[in-house]
């Protein structure tokens, strides 16, 4: 794909839930200062998903906080949606361009927490935080890419969800059909956390070459906190994926890595 509307990519940043994402020059009607943006293309889409999603990516522009990636615009041709953002070149958690020192990678996990609790006051559940959305920048990092599966597609459970990648870090409530929660952020917030600090998911491999296998092993096996995780993290994260009405907020996250920090 050469480009889409007034965008010309530039080259491919990689596959995300349901799309792709570019790198493109700026269109000259944007009013912003900065010469490349990110878009990212989802697949075909009717009025009415068209229309639901725009007003979540709406909503989720009118949110002010420095932890969330900027949404410039949004549209549809020829049946295929898109909608562009701030590009940050470090890349994410899951594909830097130079690997995080670990101070850094928890750091950007605490932003995108502190992002995170700004959509839930707002009353928007992101559903979809995992370390590709996590962007990185020089102080921490951004939480990008709200999760739209469930917008595009209501009621839609795993086969619904996206890459297969990406369920590790879903609450499995929200796996099982059960409606997006700011307390469902909290689990993927903590599964992020965990990865950050050890590289490890919370299922251990995962042979994600065949997604039946990956489903039936997160379904067979419960999340699990690596043994040598330092007690004080290991709690944390164990908090975020526990009994939901006793998960932290968002912002209870943030400020206890800070406090590891």
């Amino acid at each position: 794909m050469e480009g889409i509307a007034d965008y010309e990519f530039v080259r491919s940043l990689g596959a995300g839930n349901h799309g792709e994402f570019y790198l493109a020059k700026k269109p000259e009607r944007l009013p912003v200062e900065t010469e490349f943006v990110a878009v990212k293309v989802l697949g075909g889409t009717g009025a009415d998903a068209f229309r639901r999603a725009t007003r979540e990516l709406k909503a989720f522009a009118a949110v002010r906080s420095p932890y969330l990636v900027t949404l410039y615009d949004a549209g549809q041709q020829g049946g295929i949606f898109y909608y562009s953002m701030e590009y940050l070149p470090a890349g994410s958690l899951s594909r830097p361009v130079e690997p995080p020192s670990r101070e850094h990678a928890l750091r950007a996990v605490a932003c995108a927490a502190h992002a995170a609790q700004a959509l839930h006051e707002e009353g928007i559940v992101h559903r979809d935080i995992t370390p590709g959305n996590v962007l990185l920048t020089d102080t921490g990092g951004k939480l990008s890419d709200l999760g739209l599966s469930q917008v595009l597609t209501p009621g839609a459970t795993v086969t619904g969800m996206g890459g297969i990648g990406s369920v590790e870090f879903t609450d499995p409530a929200l796996l099982q059909g059960d409606k997006p929660t700011p307390a469902g952020d909290v689990w993927s917030l903590g599964a992020t956390l965990h990865w950050a600090a050890t590289g490890r998911g919370l299922y251990g491999d995962l042979p994600t070459h065949d997604p039946l296998l990956t489903l039936r092993k997160i379904n067979s096996t419960a999340p699990s906190v690596v043994g040598d995780l330092e007690p004080e993290l290991a709690e944390l994260v164990q908090t975020c994926i526990g009994d939901a009405a006793k998960r932290p907020t968002a912002r209870g996250v943030a400020d206890r890595v800070y406090a590891l920090l």
